[in-house]
């Protein structure tokens, strides 16, 4: 229900938004920030660099500053939403690669306080084995997966975020999901 509340919200300041109405732009940013941040999260998840909000935040400026190119084409904004969100966490994950590859040349002067190490390698655990299982998937089928299980969009709403049709939507997410469940079956033997 409140999808539906934010949808009708969407739809009548969007169009002030890319108008260059600054209030409305704040109040469509505030009400795409937490289904992005769920996304970048599962995505992307804890513990790496840059982290999931970093990359929601991302998302945000750069709908904030191309919200004037949106055209209403009979799709929901929030499409036009998880296109940048794809293209952003696809530049995080290269961002990951590429800061393994390069050293760091200072040394910290102390040593930290905190979370230790184990503790948040404990912390994240759970979320990296689902990011892992997550990964044995395709792109479209990670993305469907992730739209409709950790977002929570309807089939329909996934299938004008990803370019598909509801009920290829569904068959994907149901292929996906027996692909993961046989992938824990045999994690699960193997241990």
């Amino acid at each position: 229900m409140a999808e539906q509340g934010n949808d009708d919200e969407l739809r009548e300041l969007v169009p002030l938004a890319a108008g260059g109405d600054q209030r409305a732009l704040r109040d469509v940013l505030r009400i795409i920030y937490p289904q992005v941040v769920r996304y970048t999260r599962a995505r992307i998840g804890g513990g790496r660099m840059p982290t999931a909000e970093d990359v929601a935040q991302e998302i945000c400026l750069a709908v904030a500053t191309s919200i004037h190119k949106y055209e209403d084409l009979g799709r929901p904004f929030m499409a036009f939403v998880y296109g940048i969100a794809f293209n952003k966490v696809a530049d995080a994950h290269r961002a990951l690669f590429r800061d393994k590859l390069t050293p760091t040349e200072d040394v910290p002067d102390s040593v930290a306080t905190g979370v230790t190490p184990e503790d948040f390698a404990l912390e994240v655990d759970g979320s990296n084995e689902i990011r892992a299982l997550l990964d044995l998937l395709g792109d479209k089928a990670r993305d469907i997966i992730v739209l409709r299980v950790f977002v929570g969009l309807s089939a329909e709403e996934t299938a004008e975020a990803v370019g598909s049709t509801p009920g290829a939507v569904r068959v994907a997410q149901h292929r996906a999901i027996a692909k993961l469940r046989k992938a824990l079956e045999e994690q699960d033997r193997d241990s």
